[in-house]
């Protein structure tokens, strides 16, 4: 898994403060600072890009509606992330259809055409055998139940500690912490059973 991304820097409380009175040009600035970590995480979650457009159009749209509540006694991700996270397990819950997502893997393995063995060189076998890994590993993480997926996605793509993915989902720590060890003992499982 890709190593997280270092946090955007919090927000200059000046801009903050103009967005907060209704400043669109203000608002904007925020928006653009944060929306492509606020797309990833959410693209995390559903693993279908328009899906995840539409979702964070809703977010903006909530941020914009609750900005004049955020106080600035935490870092402006840790009260953007909760709400991130609801709409994009909302957003599953709507459609239940959440095979087909999690992790951007490539191609879809099921397409590699592997080459002759006659004339397969080794570097072309380990190709091959690393799209088969790969093909694997994206099966079986889309198989994992979204809210397993979800805290998975917080902790290994977005790098959060228990307590932030704790507030972003909405549920105790201990949750997050029973959550995360049942995803990964369940990911592990389905990779030793599946062939």
């Amino acid at each position: 898994m890709p190593a997280p991304e270092p946090p955007p820097p919090d927000l200059d409380p000046e801009l903050l403060h103009r967005a907060q009175a209704g400043d669109e040009a203000a608002f904007g600035a925020i928006m653009r600072a944060h929306y492509e970590r606020t797309f990833r995480l959410v693209y995390a979650i559903l693993r279908h890009e328009a899906d995840a457009r539409d979702v964070c159009q809703e977010i903006w749209l909530t941020v914009w509606r609750e900005l004049p509540r955020f106080r600035g006694g935490s870092r402006f991700t840790t009260w953007l992330h909760p709400i991130a996270t609801r709409r994009a397990l909302d957003q599953l819950r709507r459609r239940r259809r959440w095979f087909d997502r999690f992790l951007p893997f490539g191609s879809d393995p099921d397409t590699v055409a592997a080459a002759p063995e006659s004339a397969a060189t080794d570097d072309a076998r380990e190709s091959a055998e690393a799209s088969e890994r790969t093909g694997r590993l994206r099966r079986v993480l889309d198989s994992l139940p979204p809210k397993l997926r979800a805290v998975l996605a917080l902790r290994e793509l977005e790098g959060l500690s228990y307590e932030e993915i704790a507030q972003a989902a909405s549920i105790p720590t201990g949750t997050v912490m029973s959550r995360l060890h049942h995803a990964r003992r369940l990911l592990a499982q389905k990779l030793k059973d599946r062939p």
